[in-house]
């Protein structure tokens, strides 16, 4: 079967949608975005992903304030987004936009107005690409458990913590 969307593009969308897994999204759109020569478009969608991490997974305290990395990674996502030309990537990019948008709204006022997390989804509207994301969701499982927490790099944990 020829694929018109590559294969990483489309693990981001199974990971994003039916996983949730925002630390999978990033690593497999990270590859994608090299291979495409660093394409902004892709760069954003993999900001939106690492932004819902962030909110999902962080705590707001005096050392990092998780929230703030989410909006920052958002915003970053919006421009990179509305910029690009996304015509042959299949999804509604103007839904995912007005949604990042909107999250972002919300996580401005989350001090006045907390709210839990919620996913954001991406709608696919090419029919091919729907296709090749059943059938590759069939073959490609969920990583079990998801990574929900930060973990320090093996160079940063060489550093002094005094």
């Amino acid at each position: 079967m020829s694929h018109e969307f590559d294969p990483l593009y489309i693990a981001y969308l199974i990971y994003f949608n039916r996983d949730r897994d925002y630390f999978e999204c990033h690593e497999v759109l990270e590859e994608l975005w090299l291979e495409k020569d660093r394409e902004p478009v892709y760069k954003g969608l993999l900001q939106v992903a690492v932004g819902l991490f962030h909110f999902r997974n962080g705590t707001v305290n005096s050392i990092y304030n998780k929230r703030l990395g989410a909006i920052k990674m958002l915003k970053s996502s919006l421009r990179k987004l509305t910029a690009a030309s996304h015509s042959k990537l299949g999804i509604d990019m103007q839904r995912l936009i007005a949604d990042v948008r909107d999250y972002i709204a919300r996580l401005e006022r989350y001090e006045r107005e907390p709210f839990d997390f919620y996913p954001i989804e991406i709608d696919i509207t090419d029919p091919l690409l729907r296709k090749e994301v059943q059938a590759a969701s069939k073959k490609l499982s969920p990583h079990m458990p998801l990574r929900i927490g930060y973990e320090r790099g093996p160079k940063a944990k060489e550093l002094p913590t005094d």
